[in-house]
């Protein structure tokens, strides 16, 4: 075999190991399952670049409805789970879906008006009594209906006050079936209340005459889990990768990102790892 044919095959065995060794960085890629107000917030555009950075790992995010997200978990649609609903999530454990489940984060979720509060609840820390307000004036309530973390505490929160919702349905109680931002603009076009995790009403830039109406109530805590999901029920899951991911946003990094992202000031989430 002549030179130039054995220089040509070296080049060649060069270039392919070097795209090898590219999509093998490439494949570190993992897939997060996560919810609209983590996304809609900014969060993860400002804390994934620098887990990137440190590890190399991509963290590619599928912004969906806590409920969306545990069914796509059940599909194997997805390494980790970063979502708001602590009882689904430990059932997503139990069922062999997700290895474990740790905290990650918390915020609270507020419930929007319109400035001129029909339902005259303006100010109150007693979410039961100003729902109860809001259903006995039927005034206009705009409920996100997508089954995600913050549906479903509204969900709860109406079984409380023992008000069956369904009921009204398309009177004075509408659902929107849309994520956080997209609720938030039909209450804006529509003067209705509606419930939101205090991150999303922070960045929302559509809020026209809403405002924060009621909030401080501890029933309005607002928890936030990671998950793996299960390498042995899923063999393509990315098991390594994500457990980096996951020590890294409950380890001290993590937890100081969490911590430092603001926006005009505000904290959008409060980091309580353990």
């Amino acid at each position: 075999m002549n030179k130039p044919v054995l220089q040509l095959i070296s080049l060649c065995l060069m270039f392919f190991g070097a795209v090898s060794g590219g999509y093998s960085t490439e494949n570190r890629a993992i897939i997060l399952q996560s919810t609209t107000s983590t996304q809609n917030s900014g969060l993860f555009e400002t804390i994934l670049p620098v887990f990137t950075g440190k590890t190399g790992i991509q963290v590619n995010v599928v912004a969906v409805g806590t409920g969306q997200a545990l069914k796509n978990g059940r599909n194997g649609d997805g390494d980790v789970l970063l979502v708001h609903a602590k009882q689904a999530e430990e059932k997503f454990v139990a069922e062999g879906f997700g290895v474990s489940r740790q905290d990650v984060m918390y915020n609270d979720f507020v419930i929007i008006g319109p400035a001129d509060d029909p339902a005259g609840i303006a100010g109150s820390n007693n979410v039961l009594a100003a729902l109860a307000t809001i259903a006995k004036t039927k005034s206009l309530f705009i409920s996100r209906g997508d089954d995600s973390g913050t549906h479903r505490m509204e969900r709860a929160l109406w079984k409380k006050v023992a008000i069956d919702v369904a009921r009204h349905s398309g009177n004075w109680y509408r659902e929107a079936g849309s994520g956080m931002g997209a609720t938030l603009n039909i209450a804006a076009g529509t003067g209705a209340y509606t419930l939101s995790d205090r991150a999303t009403w922070i960045a929302f830039g559509n809020k026209q005459d809403l405002k924060i109406i009621s909030q401080g109530d501890t029933l309005l805590f607002n928890q936030y889990g990671i998950i793996l999901v299960n390498p042995k029920r899923f063999a393509h899951v990315k098991a390594t990768e994500a457990q980096t991911f996951i020590d890294w946003m409950v380890g001290p990094e993590g937890q100081s990102a969490i911590a430092s992202y603001r926006l005009d000031g505000k904290q959008l989430f409060y980091p309580n790892a353990r």
